[in-house]
Formats: structure tokens, sequence, C-alpha cells
């Protein structure tokens, strides 16, 4: 661990460690919520902080992580270290992520030792492994792609691979059982040959890998929820999400065309599976929407999450200020949209950077679109990267239509630095 802030001289306190924060004031001090990682959501959910009086604490890689440009509250250290994570969590009401991956046994060691982790490491493990993430659900009852576990002896799962692939014409999609995000660690294959050199390639490397059918769907959905620790819930309108490359790139909020009932079928099975795993802060539930008008559970996330992004503008509580409301264990918020439409589509790094600065770019699209909602990560360009959002928050007769032009015309200008209307004035 190379840097923290506040340390402590009380006697027997490890000076590297921080302690609680004191009210300059001379009022009692506001709770502190740690957040493991410094990435784009510790820096968004450290925005909502402020206006809950919190200062939230990040447990960064670098101080050049988005959210260690911004909190005042900073550990630098690894999620993988233990010690670095007991030094984070000092003095914290919760500790709580902005990714899936720290070490299970680490978070088991924590909790042992007394860290209120949120959600816990009994619920964390179901968003960490896509396998017990299959098998629990189907437990319980809730809709998931046919799939297989090609875990194991080699011999045993190229055997499972070859009788589920030829069960599904080798239309099948695999999957890394861990670590996979963004279209990283998922394979889309259409034939044996294809799905067996993935198979030996990643088996070689010590991947393990499930197989899942490749749904035929109409669209992919994301129901959000907040839940508290005593069980309050509180569901979002299901937007609807646009991939590209195999990675979110555009939300819609709501999911324009979803029938009412599958839409409340969505958001009760989020709040169902939150409910029994024992979810503390915000879940995505990721679904297909199937031809058939079926709902199929594609992926989990236990934190803020991309496709919540647009409450930050168009909902009356932000995913971020309601996951700090569920961990600190307050009241959850109205979870109610801002307009009868919302699009969220995301800046992503151009192949090649422009020369136009940044910040060029910001003042003109703020001269051209003044009612783009621009939210950006303090990341560095590079193809295909995340390094930020822009929210549009429809107003009086705007259609879908509309709002999503200017949403991705906003985007991609902001990303390329071209008009993708052909527009060339400044």
């Amino acid at each position: 661990m190379d840097r923290v802030t506040s340390p402590d001289g009380a006697p027997g306190a490890d000076p590297r460690i921080p302690a609680p924060p004191h009210d300059r004031s001379g009022g009692a001090a506001m709770p502190t919520v740690t957040m493991i990682g410094g990435g784009q959501l510790a820096r968004m959910t450290h925005q909502a902080s402020i206006a809950l009086g919190q200062c939230l604490r990040v447990l960064a890689a670098t101080a050049d992580d988005p959210a260690a440009q911004v909190s005042a509250d900073v550990v630098l250290g690894s999620h993988d270290d233990i010690d670095d994570l007991r030094a984070a969590a000092r003095g914290s009401v919760a500790l709580t992520f902005d990714h899936e991956g720290v070490p299970l046994h680490h978070l088991q060691t924590l909790e042992a030792e007394g860290v209120s982790v949120l959600p816990p490491s009994t619920a964390l493990q179901f968003a960490q492994d896509k396998r017990a993430m299959r098998l629990r659900l189907s437990e319980l009852g809730l809709p998931v792609p046919d799939y297989a576990d090609l875990s194991g002896d080699l011999g045993l799962a190229r055997g499972r691979l070859t009788e589920f692939g030829d069960r599904h014409d080798w239309s099948i999609v695999l999957k890394a059982i861990r670590g996979g995000y963004d279209g990283r660690g998922v394979w889309i294959v259409d034939d044996r040959d294809a799905a067996m050199a993935v198979f030996d390639e990643q088996f070689d490397t010590g991947v393990d890998l499930i197989a899942e059918q490749k749904v035929t769907m109409r669209r992919e959905l994301s129901a959000m929820i907040g839940r508290s620790p005593f069980g309050q819930g509180a569901a979002w309108p299901v937007v609807e999400t646009i991939q590209r490359k195999g990675q979110c790139a555009v939300v819609l909020a709501p999911a324009p065309g979803l029938d009412p009932e599958l839409a409340a079928q969505a958001q009760q099975m989020a709040l169902r599976l939150a409910d029994e795993l024992g979810v503390v802060g915000v879940m995505a539930m990721e679904l297909f929407e199937t031809v058939d008008g079926e709902l199929l559970v594609n992926e989990l996330a236990m934190r803020p999450h991309n496709s919540g992004h647009w409450t930050m503008d168009g909902a009356v509580t932000s995913q971020f200020e309601q996951h700090l409301r569920a961990v600190l264990d307050y009241p959850l918020g109205d979870t109610a949209p801002r307009s009868a439409v919302t699009v969220m589509a995301n800046i992503l790094g151009a192949d090649e950077a422009p020369q136009m600065s940044m910040d060029e770019r910001l003042h003109h699209l703020m001269a051209r679109i003044p009612e783009a909602k621009v939210h950006l990560y303090g990341k560095g360009e590079r193809p295909d990267r995340k390094i930020g959002h822009v929210n549009i928050v429809g107003a009086g007769g705007d259609d879908l239509a509309s709002v999503r032009e200017r949403a991705e015309r906003a985007a991609h200008w902001m990303s390329t630095a071209v008009w993708t209307d052909g527009w060339e004035g400044h």
C-alpha cells in the first residue's frame, strides 16, 4: 500500500490506516462509506455522496484513477491485498464496490472480522461466478438460457460441450465463468470447430467456461432495483440497452413499446432475486426479451451499472444516491422518471483520438446541444474505452427518435470531434 489519507495518531493505531473523519464544525461526523475500486462508478458515487454530507472513501490502484482524482479520502492499494482492504475499511460503516473483482475469501475474512460488507459475500458470489449464478437462478425458478458447465476434467468437459453443441446446432456462446465484462470473456461461435478451438485455448490457460444457447431475441433489457438491509425495495423503469462490440452503447429509458405486464414481471424478478440473495445496494438484472415475448436472465451486477447512468438526470433518485442510501440503511428514494423518455449514450474512445482537445469538444457541444448533460470520467482516450456518457432528458413533445438522435450525435462528437449530421460550423 503506497499512501493513505487521514492518519490516526491514537495509541496503538496503525499510522497507515485512515481514521474516521472529524467534523471541523465540532458536530458529529457523518458516517463513512468505503468503495472498493477507483473507477468511474466510484467517481459518480462520490458525486452523490457530497449532497449527503459525506466524502466517499475509495480504495484505488493509482492516484490517477477517476475516483481518486476527486475524493479527499483515498487509500492507494490493491483489492487483491487483504491488508489494503482492511486499511480501506477501518472506520467505515460499510464496505461496498464499483466492481466484482475482490477475492471472495478476502470478503469472508473481513466479514469474520466484523466489517459490514454490502452487498455481502453470500450475494456477491453470484455476480462473480456465472456458473453459480445460473445454478442458483435455476433453483429459484427464474428463467435462464439453457447452459452447460465446461469446467473440470478435460475429457468430460469436451464431451459435455459436444452434447450441448449438437443439441443447439452449434449456435452457442462460450463464456468465462469469472472475470468477463464488456464483451471480454465471451465467444460467439457457429460451428463445432470454432467452439472446440476456443474451449481448448481457454482450458490450456486455466479459464473455466460455460456454454449457453444463443438466444433468438428481440432486444436486451435491464431491470435495476435498490434494496436496503431490512428488505425495502425500489425499482426504476425497465430500460432497453443497445450493445455494440459487446458493450453497452445506448440506453433507452423506459424501454420503448415494452408490454406493461412484461415490465412488471422483470421488476418483480429482480426484486425477488435481490431479496432471496440478501443483496444490499443497487442491482442490475440484464435480460433477453425473446421473439416470443419471454424474459431470460443474462447477467447480474450488484453495484451501480452502465444501464442505470440515465438516472443521474432522468430519475428523481439516481442509482448512485440510491446505492448510498441502501448501504447506509437510509429510506430509499423515489425511482420515478422525470420525463417520458431519457436516452443515455456512452462516450467511447475513438480509433484515433482527435486533435481537438476534450475541453474544446465540450465547448462546442454545449453551444450546439445545450440540453445535453455530459458526464466525463477523467480517463485517457483509447479505442472503445468508456470515457464518459451523455444524457438527454426529453422535454415537451420530444419523441424517442429525436432524443436518441441528439444523444448519439452528442456522444459521437465527444468521441471523434465529428458531427454525424455533417455540420461543420463552430
